[in-house]
């Protein structure tokens, strides 16, 4: 083993003077330009996000590949052919590149309109549980919806650029004849920003473009509904959400579960979903509910999906309402999600957040473009072949003189040259008549090239006449955005239904009730325990020293009322307070309740309604007896301020539905029990009350308590004839707290 040296010579002597000066500072500034915004581009340009043509750079190679397979108008082919074609274009791992292109399968149920045709297992979507089969067991050809992507493809109407190796050549955008951005999703994580686009009904998309050729300030929302998952489920319609979408790319709509139920098996049958979730995520979430025993009305749940499609089962117990189950599950699982819109797009190599107005008004001008190049290119094409038939027809004049200068030509390389002579025509014409076969020489042929070339010349003034003309323009493409429409529109998969008109059980019904124990601690810590938790863990946690006041058993759907000794009472719904373990020292009521630091929590009521009366006793031997319902109020106040009178100082508070025995007791060891009755009943909760106990200077109230509440037996105290009363020291002295319940 060799010994650590601390060597300090300095670096010129340790790396020698040629060495030092490669080590140089660079300000993070400047690294991070040089190093990271090249990678920051290349991934925001080159991958994660899509183009006005509906497609990131890995799908259109893909297609592309698969457009040069012949595989639009062939049969299937494994998909490892494809993948490995692909490369020619997309050096990165055959995985990646299968994994994109399942995703634009028939078969794996991620796009609306899918590109690609599949047979064999291609995975779903909607369940992360089925995966898609190795690249060598699928089979794969382009869909009939992607004659739409590539039909002007050979004719100029896009930009070609070298792949990565210069060996072959891929369009820069597809020519695509639909806004198909809008059409299907495409969602990606790029550098800094990120793009989420839902997909839309075809035909809905093509009944909006076509309306907004006409007028580009048309109201979209007459044509287009709202977003049509490929997974269905139900939308629920904000009008402000839809407007921001259509105007600014951005909003979040909420998707619900599709459901039926079958009374007869006691079941319910999920299937539909929304799209940003999984069947298998909604079985897990569902199936740990039901562990922590939340939803004891599920017997069961399984994931049913088949070859017919997707299904969730939810087995119930008889007389449990469905509808009030799915709402419930839906508050809390992802049986309804929502969609974060962010329509990001590239256009001209930037990134924009666009609304559908403004995706529109750019796939306007990209297809506009489109259009015109092919119209010049066809133009293009017909003028040539015009041209050589103008040459044609002044040969035809003369034939015999071209026969003549062909014959009279010694060498085969002046034939061209000596009929450009002859008859006034350029090299290409000559060189078109020179191929012409002899037999052609005749009354039909001549009469045929005549035809022809008036055909060309009127088809030539046709196109010029489009081309120069904007609204033929538009008339032509919204004449091809139809005719896609009727070819393969579909109906929608997802319904729509506005917010409002959602059928919401009352809040009420959506909560699950079940038996619980609640605790209170002296230093104002609370417990809300489910029974069935304590059967496992009975032996309760409290903070070092601290003991429990009052317990009580009783249902979640409940209200709970706390009464603090700064004359206030703060008011709870029991289910709203979180869930306790025994294991745990519970929540603090300061927190919790937002109490100030010399606040504290002396007892609570439990009630289901604010039926019965709330007995107050004071130190000063007062006691007062108010109805509960004079604090019912018709707005939900949490707090509720100057609950009763603060001229003395409470020592304790009792709720009961009726009136009862009551034990009073003073600091000085005197106790009294006495009928509730005997207090007078007061309205004004601010009432310091009536004299109870009549004390001896000094001494004070400190205990108020229901009989069954005190640690020895009721007949040790004396039974008052009348109040005030001056009380009686009790027979077994000691009393316990009220953790005895």
């Amino acid at each position: 083993m060799t010994k650590k040296r601390n060597d300090k010579r300095g670096s010129a002597e340790l790396f020698g003077e040629n060495n030092v000066n490669r080590f140089t500072e660079q300000g993070i500034t400047e690294t991070l330009i040089t190093n990271y915004m090249p990678y920051a581009m290349s991934v925001i340009v080159s991958r994660a996000i899509p183009e006005i043509d509906g497609f990131k750079p890995s799908q259109r190679k893909i297609l592309y590949t698969m457009y040069k397979m012949g595989l639009l108008n062939g049969g299937l082919t494994k998909s490892a052919n494809v993948v490995g074609a692909t490369m020619k274009l997309n050096p990165h791992s055959d995985d990646s590149i299968y994994e994109t292109m399942v995703r634009m399968t028939r078969g794996n149920e991620s796009f609306l309109h899918p590109f690609i045709e599949s047979k064999g297992n291609m995975g779903k979507h909607y369940s992360k549980d089925t995966k898609f089969a190795a690249p060598r067991y699928t089979e794969v050809k382009l869909a009939k919806l992607s004659r739409e992507l590539f039909s002007e493809i050979d004719k100029d109407t896009v930009d070609f650029v070298d792949n990565y190796d210069g060996t072959m050549k891929e369009p820069t955008l597809l020519p695509v004849t639909f806004p198909s951005i809008l059409v299907n999703p495409n969602k990606g994580i790029a550098v800094a920003m990120s793009t989420n686009i839902s997909t839309f009904n075809l035909k809905e998309v093509v009944d909006a473009t076509c309306a907004f050729i006409d007028n580009n300030s048309c109201d979209l929302k007459r044509y287009i509904k709202a977003p049509d998952f490929p997974t269905g489920g139900i939308v629920l319609y904000n009008e402000k959400v839809m407007d921001d979408i259509i105007e600014n790319g951005r909003g979040s709509l909420r998707v619900k579960s599709r459901y039926s139920c079958d009374k007869a098996s006691s079941s319910i049958d999920i299937t539909e979903i929304p799209y940003t979730t999984s069947s298998d995520e909604i079985v897990n979430e569902i199936i740990n509910l039901v562990k922590s025993g939340k939803f004891k009305e599920i017997t069961d749940v399984r994931d049913s999906t088949d070859k017919e499609g997707l299904k969730i089962t939810i087995d119930i117990r008889r007389n449990t309402d469905p509808d009030i189950l799915m709402a419930r599950l839906s508050k809390v699982t992802s049986l309804e999600d929502s969609f974060a819109a962010n329509f990001n797009i590239l256009v001209n190599g930037q990134p924009r957040v666009m609304g559908l107005r403004s995706i529109l008004a750019e796939w306007y001008v990209f297809r506009t473009t489109c259009v015109k190049r092919g119209l010049i290119y066809d133009i293009s094409e017909k003028e040539e072949r015009l041209h050589l038939l103008c040459g044609l027809e002044k040969i035809l004049l003369d034939i015999d003189k071209a026969i003549a200068i062909i014959r009279g030509t010694e060498r085969d390389a002046d034939v061209i040259p000596n009929l450009c002579d002859g008859f006034d025509i350029d090299y290409l014409q000559a060189e078109f008549i020179a191929d012409i076969k002899l037999r052609n020489i005749n009354k039909e042929y001549i009469i045929s090239k005549t035809q022809e070339k008036e055909k060309l010349e009127k088809e030539i003034d046709e196109l010029t006449g489009i081309l120069m003309s904007p609204v033929k323009i538009n008339e032509l493409i919204k004449s091809q955005l139809r005719e896609i429409s009727d070819k393969y529109g579909i109906d929608r998969k997802t319904s729509v239904i506005l917010e409002e008109d959602e059928e919401v059980p009352a809040e009420e019904e959506l909560i699950d009730d079940y038996r619980l124990r609640v605790l209170l601690t002296r230093d104002g810590y609370f417990k809300k325990i489910p029974l069935s938790a304590l059967r496992t863990s009975p032996e309760q946690k409290l903070k070092e020293n601290d003991v429990i006041v009052k317990a009580m058993e009783w249902h979640n759907k409940s209200e709970i009322a706390f009464i603090s000794d700064k004359q206030a009472m703060y008011r709870m719904r029991l289910y709203d307070i979180p869930e306790s373990k025994a294991s745990s020292i519970g929540d603090y009521l300061t927190n919790l309740l937002d109490l100030d630091p010399d606040e504290h929590i002396r007892t609570f009521i439990l009630s289901e309604d604010y039926k019965g009366m709330i007995l107050y006793a004071f130190e000063d031997g007062k006691a007062l007896k108010v109805p509960y319902e004079v604090y019912e109020t018709k707005s939900y106040r949490r707090k509720l301020k100057s609950a009763y009178s603060d001229r003395s100082a409470l020592c304790g508070c009792i709720y009961v539905r009726k009136d009862t025995e009551v034990v009073m007791g003073t600091a000085s060891g005197l106790y009294s029990r006495f009928d509730s009755s005997a207090i007078p009943l007061k309205t004004n909760k601010l009432n310091h009350g009536s004299p109870v106990f009549k004390l001896k200077d000094g001494d004070r109230i400190e205990t108020f308590a229901l009989p069954e509440n005190i640690g020895f037996p009721v007949k040790a105290v004396q039974a008052a004839r009348k109040i005030p009363t001056t009380g009686a020291p009790a027979k077994t002295t000691g009393l316990k707290d009220e953790e005895n319940t």
